[in-house]
């Protein structure tokens, strides 16, 4: 699954529909009112504040997937229905507390969904900004929170769904994708073999909300002395504050928030991540943390500090009742190792991999929760991040539901911002090698240093393939 912005993804013209999540009248009343995650929280009041203020900052996590031939629409829109039955958190109703959120959830057979034929797009040009309206349409504020569509063509149908970041995150899009494409395969299949029904059959998932009420339970008692924040204290300390500094200067100015550049490009094929893998498993080191300890050196080598620190997103989700679970299942966790003058990459590797061994230690305790409770005053004034964060995400796309599926489907991630102050990279793994999604403020010296950082980080991972 490439992780690519909706400009650059060349969606070819055909005939579009959409589909909109409505409420059905006369049916079972919502469930009583559930907790919500910390994510969602957070999110959400920054969302209403903004709003407040009149300075919204909108965003989303949308994908796009291609079905071959000539698309059963029936059989679509009840594919599309099935993955909102399947996951409560998108028809949850959300609604403020005090200084919280919480949700009343509506029943599987409360929903339906309101087809629109919106005509021909006769242009890939037409089609992108028929995507780039439709997706932007989900607001953290307003229900629903999905919404969905299709592109269609007498030989191929691109469907499309765009979510509030509040209800999902990037594991999720690689499981909506393969819950629709699983459905409509069923539903569309001639003569389906007990095999085929087996491997097709998809379990319930686990519920998102569920695990934010265990999570929030299990963290209710914790105050600021509790001895599980020592790790996020002591990184406090050392780094000035909870947020991790971008290290180079990307020429934006303290308390302004610039448009967005996006771009997508390849760092290595199949073979060279599969050989940098090799190397790094020789040394004592995960893949991954062969891919930061890399970025760490060519963080270095622009001037960077010999001392990495940074943010790092961890999936919560497990291997059990939640594996393909939607929601926004993502701790943030601060991780920091020595990147010497001299070091090379072997060294900063094992480095880089005590440093994430340290870091699991601590996933109990969730980032928003040590916000609110170490930096109290930040936590509540901030609307977005206090500055250029510095920020390392990395995911195997490999081993996502469905994975099996992705090139055939041309299965795709769009991640948008309307605005930022930084840069971020989201590095991802898929079977045609290693590529980078870069989302960095539109200021000259931000461009300049993400090409220099990009070149330098590019050569630093093939430098352990030459030995």
């Amino acid at each position: 699954m490439l992780q690519i912005s909706v400009e650059d993804s060349e969606i070819g013209p055909g005939e579009a529909h959409r589909w909109h999540l409505v409420p059905l009248t006369g049916a079972d009343g919502p469930t009583p009112r559930r907790m919500t995650g910390y994510n969602q929280a957070k999110h959400f009041t920054v969302a209403q504040y903004a709003q407040s203020v009149d300075d919204p900052i909108r965003s989303y996590v949308a994908a796009s997937f291609e079905l071959p031939g000539q698309v059963d629409l029936d059989a679509l829109a009840a594919a599309l229905l099935d993955l909102v039955r399947r996951h409560e958190v998108l028809r949850a109703v959300y609604q403020p507390l005090a200084g919280d959120l919480g949700c009343e959830v509506l029943a599987p057979d409360a929903v339906a969904l309101k087809h629109d034929y919106c005509g021909p797009l006769e242009t890939s040009a037409q089609v992108t900004r028929h995507l780039q309206a439709a997706f932007q349409e989900v607001d953290t504020l307003s229900w629903p929170l999905i919404t969905m569509g299709a592109v269609v063509r007498p030989e191929s149908t691109t469907v499309w769904f765009s979510c509030d970041h509040l209800v999902t995150d990037g594991l999720s899009t690689a499981i909506a994708i393969n819950d629709i494409a699983t459905a409509y395969r069923n539903l569309t299949a001639v003569e389906p073999t007990p095999a085929t029904a087996t491997a097709d059959a998809a379990p319930q998932p686990g519920s998102y909300l569920e695990f934010s009420r265990t999570q929030r339970r299990a963290n209710r008692a914790m105050r600021a002395d509790d001895a599980r924040l020592d790790h996020w204290r002591a990184f406090r300390d050392r780094n000035g504050g909870l947020f991790p500094r971008f290290p180079l200067d990307l020429g934006v100015r303290a308390g302004e928030l610039y448009a967005p550049v996006t771009s997508t490009e390849q760092l290595l094929s199949a073979r060279q991540i599969e050989e940098f893998g090799t190397a790094c498993r020789a040394l004592g080191g995960r893949l991954s943390m062969g891919l930061l300890a890399s970025l760490a050196l060519a963080l270095r080598e622009q001037g960077g500090p010999p001392v990495y620190r940074g943010l790092m997103p961890f999936n919560e989700r497990g291997r059990g009742v939640y594996a393909e679970s939607m929601g926004w299942f993502i701790n943030t966790l601060p991780v920091e190792f020595p990147v010497g003058p001299r070091a090379g990459f072997g060294e900063v590797l094992a480095a880089a991999q005590d440093a994430y061994a340290e870091v699991q230690n601590h996933v109990a305790v969730h980032f928003v929760k040590a916000w609110k409770l170490l930096a109290p005053v930040e936590y509540a004034s901030l609307r977005y991040w206090p500055h250029a964060v510095n920020f390392f995400s990395y995911i195997d796309c490999r081993r996502l539901p469905g994975a099996d599926r992705h090139a055939a489907q041309q299965a795709r991630m769009h991640v948008w911002v309307s605005a930022c102050n930084g840069i971020l990279h989201w590095l991802h793994r898929t079977d045609e090698g290693l590529f980078v999604n870069t989302i960095h403020a539109d200021t000259p010296q931000a461009t300049a240093v993400n090409r220099a950082l990009l070149d330098g980080f590019a050569r630093v991972l093939t430098e352990p393939l030459a030995t």
